[in-house]
């Protein structure tokens, strides 16, 4: 339910909701002591040239227009909250709004409390969590909200345009009912890549009809609608372009169009963010001018087109030029990208990140990718279902400068075509100053572990991620064939993994680039090409080991018992190893429920260091081995059992994994927000904006991030929701 088409039913539950807020799991709020890190990139931008730098802040500006189309692909409400929070900020900073709180009876931690449910909403560009798809409500009463915002300037300024968008979203935001809590396809949570009366079989079929037409569902969404009694389809494709729109010479309409498909109709139409993918396009066309080479100038033409026409097939071309363009100063990558939020694992959310190269770390990984042709035959699968020949992709250790999306990951491995990744290559990238604040820990805060563990954990959890990232991009995802020689094969050219196994295809990948990278850090070059030597070498495996087996019991927050699924795919695949890891047996790892010193239910976790070379790495010989084989051979059916046994939480067998997520959920500490900076022309130099480490710092950085045209692009986000209102209704 979307905008001021608000059911009774909806409002009594908001009511309800209000007078029993003490009730609700903090799980949906985000606390006031989260953490708050600045990226810092001043050193690594202030190296570039002026035509550098020009390209950086043109690129930069796609990125950021580009992902706000991430609110619309994330809940009906998230562009009219935002929107909300934009006009409020632009009138008056947080510092002058707190003045303004404190008159209408907020007290110091209720502010606050607003102002990290603000940054939040920034930091995940939505009101779900982009790690973990979990909503999160503001930490302070509704009257108490909606007394703030009818007192700011922006709202004295513009009373009926604020109180109808404040009534537009007000319930929306705060409602926890059931299928609000999570995203998820049909009764199982909320989403806005297929209308409200989807299910998973309309997403099935949808998917047939796509192959059928040769058509990715990265840049599509799904709309389902009722015509004389004849269900219909209408596959929208995110383009500048809309429908009537004359197309330039040469680019072919004959995706779009009407299709009767099993009986059904459906129709593919352009125009979906169509005004944030006219400016994104504007942009890239700014930054061509500043190119370093050819291929930076192919590749964002080929961007362009894709942007405005709609075609992956432009955005897989542009992706070519962009893997034959090596090692750059300033790297980007911008588009339909990653399908982890998709309910079925098929639609792309949009990101696009700007980055500088880190030399000195780069090194590392470029002697990474040269042993990599000794280091793959280590791999436990038969020869056949290894690729014929390893591709050498550039690996590259970047700061980040811009990363517009729903949350910033460690590290990359693009493009996610399978067909060019087979054939023609990648490119992997380790974030270097994500990395380095983003899992800095207080040992206080270390949850889980015996107290001899946490100062080795807290020394070494930094290099031996460094490690597992490296490991994980270059030779896990960048390892094993698609299509071995057995009687189960890829059939058909017009399936990708992502379709072949749909639902669980996100984390079964993650889960085997995981599995490869424990595997191969136990091989003393590798280790050494880190510059980990003997007892070093001993405590970054050691250390690496013990972390996957800590993720897999903390990944239980991203379980829903309720609807017995999975909200994060990176945290299904932890919970996978940790269990193989037990049932490798041996006490290799030993999980046991205790009471914490505050009384409360607490757990530990240990792993045997003596049994990694032995018992762990056979475990993980033969479960990695199974993994490949049934993806080589296309076997869905052996995947999905395999997957599915490993992934179930249940309160039975040798663990209660139900109760244990209850204490990891009592103990559990946000994941951190990350502020990043802008970059503004003056004269005829590009600066560099930076912000302090505060959700204060995080607000202001995306006010000042859309001053140019902050009217038009406020309108065009609202009319965009307002359009697609009606749809999410089931």
């Amino acid at each position: 339910m979307k905008s001021s088409v608000l059911s009774d039913d909806l409002a009594s539950n908001c009511a309800m909701f209000n007078q029993k807020k003490g009730m609700v799991d903090s799980q949906y709020y985000l606390p006031n002591n989260i953490g708050v890190s600045a990226l810092d990139c001043g050193e690594a931008f202030r190296l570039l040239s002026p035509q550098e730098k020009m390209y950086a802040h043109y690129m930069s500006r796609a990125a950021w227009y580009g992902g706000l189309a991430v609110l619309l692909q994330t809940s009906p409400e998230s562009a009219d909250i935002f929107v909300l929070l934009q006009r409020i900020f632009r009138k008056e900073t947080p510092a002058q709004l707190e003045q303004v709180a404190t008159a209408v009876g907020l007290s110091a931690e209720e502010y606050k409390a607003f102002l990290v449910y603000a940054a939040g909403l920034y930091a995940n560009m939505g009101n779900y969590k982009s790690f973990g798809d979990t909503k999160f409500i503001p930490n302070i009463p509704k009257d108490k909200l909606e007394a703030l915002v009818k007192a700011s300037q922006a709202f004295q300024e513009q009373p009926n345009e604020m109180e109808a968008l404040w009534n537009g979203c007000s319930c929306s935001m705060f409602s926890l009912e059931d299928r609000q809590k999570q995203l998820g396809l049909g009764d199982k949570g909320i989403t806005t890549y297929f209308s409200g009366n989807c299910c998973l079989e309309d997403a099935e079929l949808a998917q047939k009809f796509l192959d059928s037409k040769k058509l990715s569902a990265y840049n599509t969404r799904l709309f389902k609608r009722e015509n004389g009694g004849k269900i219909c389809y209408e596959v929208r494709l995110a383009s500048a372009v809309q429908k009537g729109q004359k197309l330039l010479d040469g680019e072919c309409d004959s995706c779009c169009g009407s299709f009767n498909f099993e009986d059904k109709e459906f129709s593919v139409k352009r125009g979906d963010y169509a005004a944030l993918m006219e400016k994104v396009s504007h942009y890239l066309q700014q930054a061509q001018a500043y190119a370093a080479n050819e291929n930076q100038r192919r590749m964002l033409e080929e961007y362009r087109r894709s942007f405005t026409f709609g075609s992956v097939e432009a955005h897989k071309e542009g992706s070519r030029y962009w893997i034959k363009d090596k090692g750059p100063i300033v790297e980007s990558y911008i588009g339909f990208i990653e399908s982890y939020r998709d309910p079925f694992g098929s639609r792309g959310e949009f990101e696009g990140f700007v980055a500088v190269v880190n030399k000195a770390m780069s090194q590392r990984f470029a002697k990474l990718v040269s042993s990599a042709e000794v280091l793959l035959p280590e791999l436990p699968w038969p020869q056949e279902f290894e690729k014929d020949t390893f591709l050498k992709p550039d690996f590259t250790s970047l700061d980040v400068l811009t990363f517009a999306g729903s949350g910033i990951p460690a590290g990359i491995n693009i493009p996610n075509y399978d067909d060019i990744r087979q054939s023609e290559g990648f490119k992997n990238v380790s974030l270097g100053n994500v990395l380095a604040v983003a899992y800095a820990t207080q040992k206080e805060k270390l949850t889980f572990l015996d107290e001899e563990d946490k100062d080795s954990f807290i020394k070494w959890k930094g290099p031996s991620f460094e490690v597992q990232v490296g490991l994980h991009e270059l030779l896990g995802h960048g390892s094993g064939k698609l299509k071995g020689d057995q009687p189960r094969d890829w059939r058909t050219g017009d399936e990708t993994w992502d379709s072949k196994f749909s639902t669980i295809a996100s984390s079964y990948e993650e889960c085997r680039a995981e599995c490869v990278g424990l595997y191969l850090c136990l091989n003393r070059d590798v280790l050494s090409i880190f510059g980990h030597e003997g007892q070093n070498a001993d405590e970054v495996v050691y250390i690496n080991w013990l972390s996957m087996v800590r993720a897999g019991l903390l990944g239980l927050e991203f379980y829903t018992p309720e609807s017995k699924s999975w909200r994060q795919a990176h945290m299904q695949a932890r919970f996978v190893i940790l269990r193989v890891l037990i049932e490798a047996g041996e006490d290799l790892v030993s999980l046991e429920e205790v009471t914490g010193q505050d009384g409360k239910p607490d757990a530990r976790i240990r792993l045997d260091r003596s049994k990694i070379h032995t018992v762990g790495k056979s475990a993980i010989h033969r479960f990695l081995c199974k993994l490949q084989v049934f993806k080589s051979t296309a076997d869905v059916e052996g995947g999905r059992a395999l997957y599915d046994k490993y992934s179930t939480v249940s309160d039975s067998g040798t663990h209660n994994f139900l109760r244990l997520r209850e204490t990891v959920l009592l103990r559990k500490e946000a994941r951190k927000m990350f502020v990043q900076a802008n970059t503004k022309i003056n004269g005829d130099a590009v600066e560099l904006v930076e912000y302090e480490s505060s959700a204060a710092g995080l607000i202001c950085s995306f006010v000042e991030r859309f001053q140019d045209d902050v009217e038009k692009l406020e309108s065009d986000l609202l009319q965009m929701s307002r359009n697609d209102a009606p749809c999410w209704c089931s």
